[in-house]
């Protein structure tokens, strides 16, 4: 089985720490763990990864994020992939930093990369997975903060983030969404709490 997952962010070595690019940071430590390259094709740059019979391409668009759903359409349309196959990684504003929010479909939140895939593809039915970036941002400061570099911890806690998310992907790929979700959705356990399962 094939499937598509899209990492949102903005071309360009000045972007490249942003916050409002981690979807492609996942997507980088992804490929980086399973020795996979991306190679820069139409629309952006793509890798290949296989797990347990499943086949996912990794998609980098080279669109910038508000035009990203240019990318998304012409690659679900090349690969031929129903709409469920489909998953996005985006930032998200609205939730405290290493907070992971899988659904199933949604509204865009305001996220631009999010608005013009749903315009694209006319419909929001398709898995999303939000990262959150959190909001320490002051009135009006909000294109600056998600285009400012990540902090050193924030830095910091990028790999075990790709690896939580990526762990839930593959789940969602083999036994469905809503495993998924039950997974990524609960936020790690330290040693003096249990689990628990995120906020809206």
């Amino acid at each position: 089985m094939d499937f598509l997952v899209v990492g949102l962010g903005n071309i360009g070595s000045e972007y490249a720490s942003t916050r409002h690019n981690m979807g492609f940071m996942i997507l980088d430590a992804w490929a980086q763990a399973s020795n996979a390259i991306f190679t820069v094709e139409r629309y952006g740059a793509v890798a290949e990864v296989s797990f347990k019979g499943r086949h996912f391409t990794l998609l980098k668009p080279s669109t910038y994020m508000n035009l990203s759903g240019n990318a998304v359409r012409y690659w679900m349309q090349r690969l031929e992939l129903p709409l469920e196959n489909l998953l996005v990684i985006s930032d998200d504003i609205n939730l405290p930093f290493g907070t992971l929010r899988m659904r199933k479909r949604g509204s865009s939140g305001g996220h631009n990369g999010l608005e013009h895939i749903t315009a694209m593809l006319e419909t929001d039915a398709y898995a999303r997975i939000r990262v959150g970036i959190g909001n320490g941002f002051s009135r009006g400061g909000q294109i600056d903060y998600v285009l400012g570099n990540l902090d050193e911890e924030e830095r910091q806690q990028v790999p075990q983030l790709a690896e939580r998310m990526v762990a839930g992907i593959k789940t969602w790929a083999i036994l469905g969404p809503e495993r998924a979700m039950n997974q990524i959705n609960t936020q790690p356990q330290t040693p003096s709490e249990p689990a628990k399962t995120a906020e809206s």
